[in-house]
């Protein structure tokens, strides 16, 4: 009897989050149409404006004052908070530009100074001979300014491309950012058991494949970042040793007057083991050096809200 009592509770369980995540899903959607009916420039400026008072009383606040604090010990109170205070702007205009990705790249070679993106020439060559060489690549990439930018970038200069992304859990939303994502920045694959296969299928009919490299991961490799072992992904430097092809940082940086513009290193040098294989470790060391640098320039500019240090990896810190 009580068997049969769990049994139905946990179905019912499994209905009630079914049709809550389809009232989130449409109320969310419908939110992000309306978004998009409205001037970028000016919602993005009401959300940063929102997010600079609403998130100093959000938890988060701390997490994000404690990272900036042990990453920049010789900053005073004061430039503390003016970084977090920027921080907070930048994720707040990010969610508003989120509904727009496919409207705010408006680059035109033709007046370069002219439009949202200010591009340097040498970005310009660079993604032109990606485009042209015919090859594989990896890209990466941090959540800085707006992160999502990147992948339109290689859409524009017609760069086969392949993003992994995390897919939302509410499957409305889910298939929202797909349609609406998957139009402007080529082939989206998830977080999953099957996305290292489906990336390595993009490396091998010679697409150039994007992720992001600055978040926490549970069974990484260790790395210092900002001085502090942490632990990082390595998916990128495992593909890049299976299939010996360049590794590629791209960032997106906030200008003044709601611009932006955008910069793509030249090919990383990796790390080798004695056998002249790439070393996983090491190269993660070398792109999470690389990110700690762009970091550093723009610090108000990251996402400093979520837990990349954890005390169990932090023992023996030098």
């Amino acid at each position: 009897m009580r068997t049969a009592i769990k049994r139905v509770g946990r179905r019912l369980r499994r209905r009630l989050k079914s049709a809550g995540d389809a009232v989130i899903g449409a109320l969310a959607v419908g939110a992000l149409e309306l978004l998009r009916r409205a001037n970028p420039d000016r919602m993005a400026d009401l959300a940063g404006w929102i997010m600079r008072r609403v998130g100093p009383l959000l938890p988060e606040h701390r997490i994000a004052r404690d990272n900036l604090r042990h990453a920049f010990p010789e900053k005073s109170d004061l430039e503390i908070a003016a970084i977090l205070a920027g921080s907070w702007d930048n994720l707040g205009r990010m969610a508003a530009e989120f509904a727009h990705l496919d409207r705010l790249w408006d680059y035109d070679p033709e007046r370069p100074d002219g439009g949202r993106f200010v591009i340097p020439q040498q970005a310009i060559e660079r993604f032109r001979c990606l485009a042209a060489d015919g090859k594989p690549a990896l890209i990466f990439a941090a959540h800085l300014a707006n992160w999502e930018m990147p992948g339109i970038c290689a859409a524009t200069y017609k760069l086969d491309s392949a993003v992994l992304y995390r897919r939302p859990n509410i499957p409305r939303i889910a298939r929202w950012i797909s349609t609406t994502r998957g139009a402007t920045m080529g082939e989206l694959i998830s977080t999953g058991l099957e996305a290292p296969m489906k990336l390595a299928e993009a490396l091998r009919r010679g697409a150039h494949v994007g992720m992001l490299v600055d978040q926490y991961f549970v069974r990484g490799v260790e790395v210092i970042f900002f001085g502090r072992r942490t632990r990082a992904n390595p998916l990128i430097a495992r593909l890049a040793r299976h299939f010996d092809c360049p590794i590629h940082g791209v960032r997106i940086i906030r200008l003044p007057d709601r611009r932006f513009t955008a910069e793509i290193t030249d090919a990383v040098t990796p790390v080798r083991d004695a056998d002249g294989k790439i070393d996983v470790a090491g190269t993660m060391q070398v792109i999470t050096g690389i990110v700690e640098s762009w970091i550093r320039e723009h610090p108000e500019q990251w996402l400093w809200q979520h837990r990349r240090w954890r005390p169990e990896d932090e023992r023996g810190t030098p």
